[in-house]
């Protein structure tokens, strides 16, 4: 995040932020509130992130740390590109799915300097044009526009489930198993949607 977060009253000041902007979005999150939360005056945080958006800024960094080094724990295998592609949507939703702050936080950064998704786009990206390059993946596809698609279905569902499972009874019935259910069935959508054609 930052350098100046190596210290106590920062890291503190971290965890407010993140609970203040997952909880109220950027427009509705309190500088006020964040000190007091964190036990601080509020002139330490502009001291630490100067403003506001400076704040949002390094918390939403912060989590796209986390996400990359999650990332980077994916075994790398020697399959092939579409098993390769399963494993890494798979780990990268099961990873959104255990941080839903992170995810809450992401819906509020498109409307700051922010690219939160540059990195897990750039592997995906790089494993549907490999794809290609074999003849397992569609000619006809754009690599950057799936990868954002496989985001953007992963982070909709899970910023939408209570109000998908409610308008779906048969999926609302069995709560426990639906994130995995919906996490199999998504990954296997997006992987047969951008495999070749067999034959």
């Amino acid at each position: 995040m930052s350098r100046k977060l190596a210290n106590d009253r920062a890291v503190r000041i971290a965890v407010a932020a993140r609970d203040e902007f997952a909880t109220r979005g950027f427009a509705g999150a309190r500088m006020d509130r964040i000190a007091a939360s964190a036990g601080v005056n509020k002139q330490l945080l502009f001291y630490y992130f100067h403003s506001k958006r400076g704040l949002f800024q390094a918390i939403l960094k912060r989590g796209e740390s986390e996400l990359e080094a999650a990332l980077a724990t994916i075994p790398v295998t020697r399959g092939r590109p579409l098993e390769r592609l399963r494993d890494v949507l798979a780990a990268l939703f099961e990873f959104l799915e255990g941080h839903p702050q992170l995810v809450a936080l992401l819906a509020h950064a498109e409307r700051l300097d922010a690219a939160p998704f540059a990195s897990p786009i750039r592997r995906l990206v790089v494993l549907l044009a490999e794809g290609q390059g074999l003849g397992h993946v569609r000619d006809d596809l754009d690599p950057h526009m799936a990868a954002a698609q496989a985001l953007v279905l992963m982070l909709g569902y899970l910023r939408l489930e209570p109000l998908i499972a409610a308008s779906a009874p048969p999926l609302g019935a069995d709560e426990q198993t639906l994130r995995v259910r919906w996490r199999h069935a998504a990954v296997d959508l997006m992987v047969s949607g951008v495999a070749a054609p067999a034959g």
